[in-house]
C-alpha cells in the first residue's frame, strides 16, 4: 500500500511560481511511476507531468515550458515547479503513484494510475 500527501498549494498571482510537493510512504518510493494531475470543479481531470526513476519527463501541452516535474529518491518526494502561472492553472493538484507497467510509464491518463493523494488546492489570480 502507498500513502500519498501534497502540501505547498496557496494562492498566488499571476505569472508568479508555485512549488507543491508530494511525500509518499507505505513502499519502495523508486519502484513507482509518479505524475501529478488537476481537476477543476465540474471539468474532466487533467494530467499535467509524468517522471519515470530514469528522469524521463513528459508534460501536458498546456504546461510545458513552465512546469517542471522532479523527484528526490532520498526524501521519498515528488515536485512539481509551476512558473509563469495562469489564471486558467487553478485547480486542485494531484499526485498519483503506478506500479512499473508498461500502460503508466509517462502517461497522462489517471485510469492508469493506482494510489492518489488527497490533492492540494492552487488558484491563480490576475
Amino acid at each position: 500500500q502507498v500513502q500519498l500527501v501534497e502540501s505547498g498549494g496557496g494562492s498566488v498571482l499571476a505569472g508568479g511560481s508555485l512549488r507543491i510537493s508530494c511525500v509518499t510512504s507505505g513502499s519502495y518510493y523508486d519502484t513507482y511511476y509518479m505524475a501529478w494531475f488537476r481537476q477543476v470543479t465540474g471539468k474532466e481531470r487533467e494530467g499535467v507531468a509524468a517522471i519515470v526513476s530514469a528522469g524521463d519527463t513528459r508534460y501536458a501541452d498546456s504546461v510545458k515550458d513552465r512546469f517542471a516535474i522532479s523527484k528526490d529518491n532520498a526524501k521519498n518526494t515528488l515536485y512539481l515547479q509551476m512558473s509563469s502561472l495562469k489564471p486558467e492553472d487553478t485547480a486542485i493538484y494531484y499526485c498519483a503513484a503506478s506500479a512499473m507497467t508498461a500502460k503508466a510509464r509517462l502517461s497522462l491518463n489517471g485510469i492508469n494510475y493506482k494510489y492518489w493523494g488527497q490533492g492540494t488546492q492552487v488558484t491563480v489570480s490576475s
